[in-house]
């Protein structure tokens, strides 16, 4: 538990009197300290934040304070963020009608990054400041990851897991989480069958086969363009196809004469539509909320939709995942600075793979 420093005096834990005689007590105080004085110097902040929803160029560098943390939380000095294809709905105002929220501008976007804890609640006890952690942070009442600084609640910050970069730890929450969700939660997925992904050069779909791998399933990946099959064979996939120009149903069929087990669905349409139709009676599909168009299965089977709601538990069994799998990667399609955010959101409108990035320091 730690406390603000003020004029040089900062205050302890009781229990932390019996580390007095360890030698590295005095160092460790002092960083601590250090840390401390440099959050409560830093008042102000750089944002990427909008004075009202709107398109892209709404999206500005602005001078904002830095924000506050309660006892739960951390604050973390941001060094990358993700850009989600979901931030423009946000962007838009979107979210904030559809769950009846009052934004209060200016309003930072921002919903997963990675960085450095420069202070803590004094009721955490699991980080300390100069850790580097990633953290999720979907709608966070403190401002999200599009910022120099952010207030983030515990529960929902992780050490970064080897052998994970600062940047792609950055982008990976939010997809991570979401394809994690859908295979594990949602279609729970056994070892040996045999389930396809569509959409998987994406963002979430690129995290998913490789979590699908390590479930011990065979995946079929579809994929956009030659770089996307390309990258979904990079990534383990037992078999890709071009959603764009092959017959994906065949290839389906072909891949699992007796029927797809399971299915995630990380884009909607036509394709993926009669993609559906090489499931088994009794077959399982999955979409998390926000595909458009809904699926429109032509089958009996089960159909699911469901939220990439972050917590402590699924971001533990997601660390565990990846820090087993010494061969995941997160893929970065483009990186931009924090004054390019509004080029960052118009790229999301082009063919990219996996993740967009933005640098913030």
């Amino acid at each position: 538990m730690y406390y603000p420093a003020y004029c040089g005096i900062v205050k302890i834990r009781l229990s932390d009197y019996s580390s007095l005689y360890d030698p590295t007590f005095t160092i460790r105080m002092f960083m601590r300290l250090m840390m401390q004085r440099r959050q409560t110097a830093q008042t102000m902040m750089r944002a990427v934040a909008i004075d009202q929803f709107g398109g892209p160029e709404v999206l500005k560098v602005q001078m904002i304070p830095v924000p506050d943390i309660e006892p739960g939380e951390v604050l973390i000095r941001v060094e990358w963020a993700g850009v989600g294809e979901w931030d423009p709905f946000e962007r838009q105002g979107g979210y904030a009608q559809m769950l009846g929220l009052e934004p209060a501008f200016p309003y930072v976007l921002g919903s997963e990054g990675a960085g450095t804890i420069v202070a803590v609640g004094e009721q955490v006890s699991r980080f300390q400041a100069g850790d580097r952690v990633y953290a999720a942070g979907f709608l966070n009442p403190k401002g999200g990851f599009y910022a120099e600084y952010t207030g983030v609640d515990a529960s929902l910050v992780s050490p970064l897991p080897e052998p994970l970069t600062m940047a792609q730890a950055g982008v990976m929450s939010g997809i991570a989480l979401t394809a994690l969700r859908g295979l594990e939660d949602t279609l729970s997925l056994k070892s040996g069958e045999a389930v396809m992904i569509f959409g998987a050069s994406g963002g979430i779909g690129h995290m998913a086969v490789q979590l699908a791998k390590q479930m011990g399933t065979r995946v079929l990946a579809v994929a956009s363009g030659d770089d996307g099959v390309t990258l979904a064979a990079w990534l383990g996939a037992d078999a890709v196809v071009d959603g764009r120009r092959a017959d994906v149903l065949a290839a389906a069929k072909s891949f699992a004469p007796s029927g797809l087990d399971a299915a995630l669905l990380t884009a909607g349409g036509e394709a993926a539509d009669r993609a559906l139709g090489a499931m088994r009676a009794g077959g399982r599909v999955a979409y998390p909320n926000g595909v458009q168009p809904a699926p429109q299965p032509p089958f009996g089977g089960q159909l699911y939709s469901y939220n990439g709601e972050p917590d402590a538990e699924i971001l533990g069994r997601l660390n565990r995942l990846i820090s087993a799998n010494r061969s995941f990667k997160v893929h970065i399609a483009q990186t931009f600075s924090l004054e390019q955010a509004a080029a960052a959101h118009r790229a999301l409108e082009e063919h990219y793979l996996g993740k967009i990035a933005l640098r913030i320091r």
